[in-house]
C-alpha cells in the first residue's frame, strides 16, 4: 500500500481512515489494528505538527508492505529534521502522582517506541525518512 498526501490533519484523518480500511482485509485482531491505529496517527499527526510546523504546504508519504508476521511501514516527508537528527531518546514517565501532576504530553514517542520494532530514522537531502516494524501473529498474514 502506498498513500500520498497533504501535511495537513484533516488529511491525515483521511489518510489514516484509509489505511485502516486496507489493513481490514488482512484479518487482524482488534489489538493489532489498535496497535497500527495509535502508532500511525502518532507518527503521522507528528509530522503535521512538528515537521510541516511553519510550512503552509508539503506532503506526507506512507508506504506498507506486507510481511510474513509483520507490516513494514515507511513515512516520507520533506519537513524538518527531527532534532539533533535523530530519534528521541526511550524515556520513561513516572505516572505514579497525583492526576494534578500528570504531564500534558510528550507520550508519542515513548508510545511508539513501545509499540514497533526495528525504529530508524534516516535524514537525506532535504527529505526525512521514518521506518518501523508492527508484529502480527504468525497465522494472520498467508
Amino acid at each position: 500500500m502506498s498513500l500520498v498526501f497533504p501535511a495537513r490533519p484533516m488529511a491525515v484523518r483521511r489518510a489514516l481512515r484509509a489505511s485502516m480500511t486496507g489493513f481490514s482485509r488482512l484479518s487482524l485482531t482488534s489489538d493489532e489494528s489498535g496497535v497500527i491505529e495509535i502508532v500511525l496517527a502518532e507518527v503521522l499527526n507528528n509530522v503535521v505538527e512538528h515537521a510541516y510546523a511553519h510550512h503552509k504546504d508539503g506532503v506526507v508519504e506512507l508506504r506498507v508492505k506486507r510481511r510474513k508476521d509483520s507490516l513494514e511501514f515507511t513515512v516520507l516527508d520533506d519537513g524538518v529534521p527531527l532534532p539533533n537528527g535523530a530519534l528521541p531518546k526511550r524515556s520513561e514517565h513516572c505516572l505514579n502522582v497525583p492526576v494534578e501532576d500528570l504531564p500534558e504530553g510528550g507520550f508519542g514517542w515513548s508510545l511508539i517506541q513501545e509499540l514497533t520494532r526495528d525504529l530508524r530514522y534516516h535524514r537525506s537531502n532535504v527529505r526525512n525518512k521514518l521506518e518501523f516494524t508492527i508484529k502480527l501473529a504468525d497465522t494472520q498474514i498467508i
